[in-house]
């Protein structure tokens, strides 16, 4: 009798880096959440900012007679923004490789795409939530007007979108220079300068003209300026040094820095610690 022949066993496809990307986007969601220290900083910095600068400077006019808090506002945004990304996602990539972390993602066989997608899924949810809690404070305690007409909400959308993904990519890249303590302090350093030369707390045209050149740079200053054009009058533009948002120009320097983060990322980024 002829033994009945066993049909071969097929090993099922691998999930895609997508797929991959969206279940570490809600592992990523978890892990922030059980971090109280990262959640309490993350939504309290930027509104306890605004409380100190707008109680410092009330009644005190920005150009074009706009008060303090509302100027101020998309300069902390922007800033929320770039702390929740660039600043949050490099300290911590930098501790998970310290850790072993990466490595064992590494051993299961993680697609670095996916990782990076984990990380910038957490990173935009983050952010939109961050926000949503600043402006609520930003319109009901200090009666910041909010932007009217759809135009400039998706003015608000791209920016943000962009400012975020740019700060994610970023984050990772200059993950790979050195100890998580390197990283740490160096990242903290480096985002408190930049917030000065990038017109967060003051009025971007009135610095110094060098100041501005070297902001004008990075990220940042782009981040700010299309706030400012999402929460002030049409008629504050002239105060920009062009004399107008710039809309084409920031949206072309936020996606420059998306592509040279993503190109850094793909020639450095290590899943272990250099020997």
């Amino acid at each position: 009798m002829t033994a009945a022949l066993t049909p071969a066993t097929t090993r099922p496809a691998p999930p895609s880096a997508l797929a991959i990307g969206l279940a570490r986007t809600g592992l990523e969601l978890r892990l922030f959440v059980r971090d109280p220290a990262q959640v309490v900083f993350s939504f309290a910095y930027p509104i306890v900012m605004l409380v100190i600068f707008a109680s410092v400077f009330a009644g005190e006019d920005r150009p074009g007679g706009v008060p303090f808090a509302q100027y101020f506002l998309a300069g902390i945004a922007a800033t929320g923004i770039m702390l929740t990304s660039f600043q949050a996602v490099g300290t911590a990539l930098a501790e998970e490789r310290e850790r072993g972390d990466l490595a064992r993602l590494q051993v299961i066989g993680t697609p670095p795409l996916g990782y990076f997608l984990g990380k910038a899924g957490q990173v935009l949810v983050t952010t939109v939530l961050q926000l949503a809690v600043l402006l609520t404070v930003a319109a009901t305690v200090y009666d910041v007007p909010m932007p009217d007409g759809v135009g400039r909400w998706l003015t608000f959308a791209w920016v943000v979108l962009l400012g975020a993904v740019a700060g994610t990519v970023l984050g990772i890249a200059v993950a790979s220079a050195g100890s998580s303590r390197a990283v740490g302090n160096g990242i903290s350093a480096f985002a408190v300068v930049l917030q000065f030369f990038s017109g967060v707390f003051f009025v971007f045209s009135e610095l110094p003209s060098w100041m501005q050149e070297v902001a004008a740079v990075f990220p940042l200053k782009w981040l700010v300026q299309g706030m400012r054009s999402v929460f002030l009058p049409d008629a504050a533009a002239v105060a920009e040094p062009a004399g107008s948002w710039e809309h084409g120009t920031t949206a072309l320097v936020l996606a420059a820095w998306v592509i040279i983060g993503l190109v850094v990322c793909a020639r450095t980024f290590r899943w272990r610690r250099a020997a």
